[in-house]
């Protein structure tokens, strides 16, 4: 089966992180294989429910203005994910969404907190959701749902700000 824009087998976790590039191929326990991705010990993921609804996303394929699993945008997929596992309604651009967090420095950043940047000018145009070691999740224009690290110089150099929803 095709998901996104590279082979995957339902399940397999997506991730561009480097080290780890690819997809990770799944062991059928969901938070282990997430705390691999993440490099963290399994006892850090506490919201089962969280990775089930990006597992569940997991190589949708990129698609703007999109709000289904035949095709999602960034702030699609943030609006719908924040939803359904925190109650919160966000708008529906990345820009107002930016306008709706409680700022935070990086190193504060918890699951669940908002990431956002700006590819090619000033204005914010991407967000993700941070997970833990610097990695997050978001809809990437080339790849679907995916898994990348915020430290990488791709995402880092364009980082603008991040921070828990109000």
């Amino acid at each position: 089966m095709t998901r996104g824009n590279q082979p995957n087998k339902r399940g397999d976790i997506l991730t561009d992180v480097s080290g780890t590039s690819g997809s990770y191929t799944s062991s059928g326990n969901l938070l282990a294989d997430y705390a691999g991705v993440l490099g963290v010990d399994r006892k850090a993921l506490k919201n089962e429910k969280l990775y089930k609804l990006i597992n569940d996303w997991m190589g949708t394929p990129y698609a703007y203005g999109g709000t289904t699993r035949r095709g999602v945008d960034c702030s699609g997929f943030a609006a719908m994910l924040m939803s359904e596992i925190y109650g919160k309604d966000l708008p529906r651009s990345s820009e107002e969404q930016a306008g709706m967090i409680k700022r935070k420095y990086e190193r504060q950043l918890k699951e669940g907190d908002l990431v956002f940047f700006s590819f090619g000018g000033s204005r914010i145009n991407h967000v993700g959701i941070y997970l833990h070691n610097s990695r997050f999740v978001h809809a990437s224009t080339s790849k679907g749902v995916i898994i990348s690290n915020l430290k990488d110089s791709w995402y880092y150099k364009s980082f603008k700000r991040a921070g828990e929803v109000r």
